[in-house]
């Protein structure tokens, strides 16, 4: 996934009401808006002073004239901020069959109906297999070590949507719940059961219902998003 415009660098001032940051351009000193895609807590990627990547754009439609797409990190790593670029990412992938465990699909279909009146990211098919059920979810959390960790907050929608691959399981299916780690800076992920008990305790109920958990890394610099090597799950047993 490349980005439609070369991103320039900028310092964050402040994000706020979620979707806004204020942020000043390194080339010109001007303070600019930008728009933050992400309704998440980001902790550890709004920093005050932290240098951001942004995606200039002359869109006429568009109040806002940037997008923020990049936090720098320590040591040259990057960390993709925008949670819409995931799927994306996933969608070239699936039809590159570039990702080893779904690669024996031909029939990628974004956005279908299944459960309670929800949209599965991906269904995918192919004859003589059953069909898959593929959630995505955008990871950039890390705390400790090159753990990667899911969720950021609570999310509600995260845990039902576990419960519902689990019943597509049940049905005679296979299903797949697929974390994209949009940071560069790690090897492995686990469930963040301190931010969210709820969700780690749907995260085992699936997974012990025959839901795999997959996990990729992704390959991030200032062109683009593609996805990365498969990354270890840890087993998210509680004890």
């Amino acid at each position: 996934m490349r980005f439609q415009t070369p991103l320039v660098p900028a310092r964050l001032i402040r994000r706020y009401k979620r979707f806004l940051a204020d942020a000043v351009l390194e080339d010109s000193g001007t303070e600019i808006v930008a728009h933050c895609p992400n309704p998440g807590a980001m902790l550890g990627l709004q920093e005050p002073g932290m240098r951001i990547w942004l995606e200039p754009n002359d869109d006429p439609r568009k109040k806002l004239k940037y997008g923020w797409r990049l936090a720098e990190l320590p040591d040259g790593h990057l960390a993709g901020i925008d949670t819409g670029i995931p799927n994306r990412v996933v969608k070239e992938a699936l039809h590159a069959r570039a990702i080893p465990a779904l690669a024996g699909y031909s029939v990628v279909r974004p956005e279908v109906r299944y459960g309670d009146a929800s949209r599965v990211d991906f269904l995918l098919c192919e004859p003589g297999l059953p069909n898959l059920w593929a959630e995505v979810k955008n990871v950039h959390l890390r705390r400790q070590e090159d753990w990667a960790e899911f969720p950021d907050c609570v999310t509600k929608r995260g845990a039902r949507h576990l419960a519902e691959l689990a019943r597509m399981v049940g049905q005679g299916d296979r299903a797949v719940m697929l974390y994209l780690v949009q940071r560069t800076d790690c090897g492995r992920l686990r469930m963040a059961s301190d931010l969210d008990p709820a969700y780690a305790t749907a995260f085992d109920a699936a997974r012990a219902a025959g839901v795999e958990m997959l996990c990729h890394g992704t390959e991030i610099d200032r062109t683009g998003v593609r996805v990365g090597p498969a990354l270890p799950v840890d087993s998210g047993l509680q004890g």
